[in-house]
């Protein structure tokens, strides 16, 4: 987009649509590579969070079992 309205800046008679559209073209591809980046991203950030769930999960259901062993009455 940057392009585009630099382009139109030095253009000071008609603009041509032709001109605009390489910026703009330019932007569009960014945007979309982007945006696939921001996904694999956020989808990778929510795998871990979710591993990292079921290993608190685990530890948590451990450390319970562990504490109910520790106050049996001893025989």
């Amino acid at each position: 987009m940057i392009q585009a309205f630099i382009a139109i800046a030095q253009e000071e008679g008609a603009v041509s649509p032709k001109l605009l559209s390489s910026g703009i073209y330019e932007a569009m591809i960014t945007t979309a590579a982007g945006l696939f980046v921001g996904i694999l991203a956020y989808l990778g950030y929510n795998y871990l969070v979710s591993k990292m769930g079921k290993v608190i999960h685990t530890m948590e259901s451990n450390v319970i079992d562990f504490i109910d062993l520790l106050q049996e009455p001893k025989r």
